[in-house]
């Protein structure tokens, strides 16, 4: 559940917006200046005037699309205006730019006048390769539309019509294939005549459906001929003879229900007179026509999509937009045409009926997924979508002519499409989704910290997590109420007051007695949130604990192992940061724990960091780093890594692991390709494992401030169970990604009777 302050603090904080320009090329000295600038600029923009089509190869046109709107029919909201529908106007230049790497300009035109519109989208030609229509009511959407199209050379879209018509036209095809009914025999009825409704009638009766088979529906009933009220010539177009009727008149009989109109507007009566194995796609939004609940509940046989992600089969606009443009621009379409939106709902469709990877299968939880009733659409988190629609809309441009450059070879098109996806959205959706799948109960010592609390809602409210906070009940309240927290399904525990404690100081005498811990001393530092919430993860009360935003890490690292303790057979634990750019995951160790690790310890880092690598569904392949290249130094400190090196390869002779190399030589291939041909770290090294602790700090710290990679950790290794460390910088967003983490990590562990025990009880302590 979202609340309105956390949408407002998201768009508000930091830089206002979601989007900002980024430079592609270097302005940092006079010579840049004098390139970008005048008098470098004159020479591009010569070859552009003597031949315009030059503007793709000089400038960033052919990776450009603007989305254009006037805020009159805003998705839920209605006409709200041209600047009140900037938001979304953004939120449509962020999907574009993370699903298919498209840069968008947002305009927000104050005109209600399709012909000022239209002349105003028109001049915005020299500017971008595509244009896309965005929030504009109907029936002007429809000539806008349509006039743009004919009358520019780029390819405008309105995805208002005609990405939900796509998307649930994939969806049409392949519950068709389910039930075995053919297209041309169904009855459908649409329930919502705007530009949705419309566009998802004119697109299933090019999908196959027969005309005379279509019965519109809008807020004034069945759209028959000879209608006065609420008519356009878009309406007249799928009018019926006879005197109309109601919505459950139409469906009546029908095999096909499609809806874009209102919430619970339909009844398990009007599902129960549809025809057999019918097909409901209920896609208002936020609540549909009818719940998925519902609609089962009247007829087990029926099949359903929604437009929300709780259900299955979700018809989601994103499956569409960014890739039916990518192919388009790639080819440099003039036009994105019927054939070309046919291709991506067919490609789309024959995707679904296809084995779902593991990878797509752990986003999702790791539950079972496959072409059947409750999966007839890809998943929106479905990688393989970039590659097989932005192929299918490029080919089809290409066969019907509207490619000006068509691709010659489309296996290295594929493997453009690949280079796209980048990995560190993937991996943070990994763990996100697969914490989901099982979430665990994760014990946060912090727990009176404004960052933690509104972590522990979003946690709570996206069921990755059953938070335990540790602190005053008292004034955890008063801070969460100040936040307009609400905090349900949170544990909350002051350790002194806990039933748990006397059990757990009888636990941690034990384990220090002999360390020179009075049973005075213990009882004192049981009542400290770190060794309390310690205490309760060795006992299995909690899978996990998070914990250092407001401390050093001593004192987290301290108390996991002298209460935790270490994995069997590992003698040093470690840290592990997980570096991510926008196409590419780089691990870096040990810039946590070991500050000058002996080559045993460095051999011991690097097969943990390794094996934990493998387990974020990447290959490592290891560098050991020094100020030496493959022996040009023989300085002690280089021998060091070198025997590592050597220890390494005769532990595990399968890793790809090589040095002693410098840190440029080890993440760049053609510097090995050039110089160490020998080296089987042929791509270049993605695990990055530091001779000291000195260099591995300053190395992840610099990239994270100066080379604009975000730093995930540091992940501890090598501890018996999950224990993470924040840094006093982590935001929201991180304590959400690290507790994914941690849960997955749990999931990954054996789960202790205690544990399980605890996961299945009601909460010992009152929940907020």
């Amino acid at each position: 559940m979202i609340r309105p302050q956390e949408a407002l603090d998201y768009h508000s904080s930091g830089r206002p917006g979601k989007l900002e320009v980024v430079p592609t090329k270097s302005c940092s000295t006079q010579r840049d200046l004098s390139l970008s600038y005048t008098p470098g600029v004159a020479e591009p923009c010569k070859r552009i005037a003597s031949s315009p089509d030059d503007a793709y190869l000089y400038t960033s046109k052919g990776n450009l699309v603007a989305v254009v709107s006037n805020g009159s029919a805003v998705l839920g909201l209605g006409n709200i205006g041209a600047v009140a529908g900037k938001p979304v106007m953004e939120g449509k230049g962020l999907l574009f730019k993370k699903f298919a790497d498209i840069d968008v300009f947002d305009i927000e035109l104050n005109s209600s006048d399709p012909a000022e519109i239209i002349r105003a989208v028109q001049m915005l030609e020299p500017t971008f390769g595509g244009i896309n229509l965005e929030d504009i009511k109907a029936p002007e959407c429809f000539e806008i539309e349509d006039t743009l199209r004919k009358t520019m050379n780029i390819p405008v879209f309105h995805d208002d019509q005609h990405g939900t018509a796509i998307i649930s036209g994939a969806a049409l095809l392949n519950a068709l294939e389910l039930v075995g009914k053919k297209i041309s025999d169904v009855k459908v009825v649409f329930s919502g005549a705007g530009a949705a409704g419309i566009a998802c009638a004119r697109f299933y009766e090019r999908l196959g459906v027969r005309h005379d088979n279509i019965v519109l529906v809008d807020s004034g009933g069945v759209v028959y001929r000879g209608r006065k009220k609420g008519m356009n010539p878009y309406k007249e177009y799928f009018a019926v003879a006879g005197e109309g009727g109601t919505l459950a008149d139409a469906m009546r009989g029908a095999d096909v229900f499609c809806g874009v109109s209102a919430a619970d507007i339909v009844t398990r009566a009007m599902v129960k007179s549809m025809a057999d194995d019918p097909i409901v796609l209920a896609m208002a939004n936020p609540d549909p026509e009818i719940r998925y609940e519902e609609a089962l509940a009247a007829r087990p046989d029926v099949i359903m999509a929604t437009g929300r992600s709780d259900y299955p089969n979700q018809v989601n606009n994103v499956l569409g937009f960014p890739y039916i443009f990518r192919g388009a621009l790639d080819v440099r379409a003039s036009a994105i045409n019927d054939e070309m939106k046919t291709a991506a709902a067919h490609a789309l469709a024959e995707l679904a009926t296809e084995m779902v990877p593991d990878s797509v299968r752990r986003a999702y939880g790791g539950k079972h997924i496959e072409f059947g009733r409750e999966y007839i659409i890809p998943k929106p988190l479905d990688l393989r979508v970039l590659i097989r629609v932005s192929s299918a809309v490029a080919r089809a441009a290409m066969q019907t002519g509207v490619a000006r450059m068509p691709i010659a070879d489309f296996e290295e098109y594929r493997d453009r499409l690949e280079a796209r996806l980048g990995k560190s959205r993937e991996v943070m959706r990994f763990f996100v989704h697969k914490a989901q799948h099982d979430p665990k109960l994760i014990v946060f010592p912090e727990g009176e910290e404004e960052k933690i609390l509104q972590a522990a809602q979003i946690i709570v409210d996206e069921k990755i997590a059953r938070p335990i906070l540790l602190g005053s009940r008292t004034l955890i309240k008063q801070r969460a109420a100040h936040l307009g927290l609400e905090l349900r399904g949170v544990d909350l525990i002051n350790p002194s007051k806990s039933p748990k404690f006397e059990s757990y100081l009888a636990a941690y005498y034990r384990m220090r007695h002999r360390k020179g811990v009075t049973r005075f001393d213990a009882e004192r530092q049981v009542k400290t949130h770190n060794i309390y919430g310690m205490l309760s993860v060795n006992a299995g009360d909690a899978h996990g604990l998070i914990s250092g935003l407001t401390q050093h890490y001593p004192a987290t690292v301290k108390p996991a192992l002298q209460i935790i303790g270490k994995q069997p057979g590992v003698s040093r634990i470690s840290g592990l940061y997980m570096m991510l750019l926008k196409n590419k995951t780089v691990f870096i160790a040990d810039a946590t724990i070991n500050i000058e690790p002996t080559s045993e310890d460095l051999c011991e880092i690097a097969l943990l960091s390794a094996e934990r690598v493998r387990k974020f569904d990447i290959e490592p392949r290891v560098a050991m780093l020094s100020f030496s290249d493959f022996g040009s130094s023989d300085h002690p400190l280089v021998l060091k890594v070198r025997r590592a090196v050597e220890l390494i390869k005769s532990r595990e002779p399968s890793l790809l692991v090589d040095g002693e190399m410098q840190a440029d030589t080890a993440v760049s291939p053609e510097l090995l390709a050039e110089w160490y041909p020998f080296s089987p770290l042929t791509q270049g090294a993605n695990v990055l494992v530091c001779p000291d602790l000195t260099s591995a700090n300053i190395s992840y710290k610099l990239l994270a401030q100066l080379g604009g990679m975000t730093a995930v950790g540091p992940i501890l290794l090598g501890i018996r169970k999950p224990v993470y460390l924040l840094q006093p910088g982590n935001d929201v967003s991180d304590i959400v990604n690290i507790t994914a983490m941690a849960v997955y990590e749990a999931q990954e562990g054996p789960a202790t009777p205690a544990a399980e025990a605890v996961r299945e009880r009601e909460p010992v302590m009152e929940s907020l």
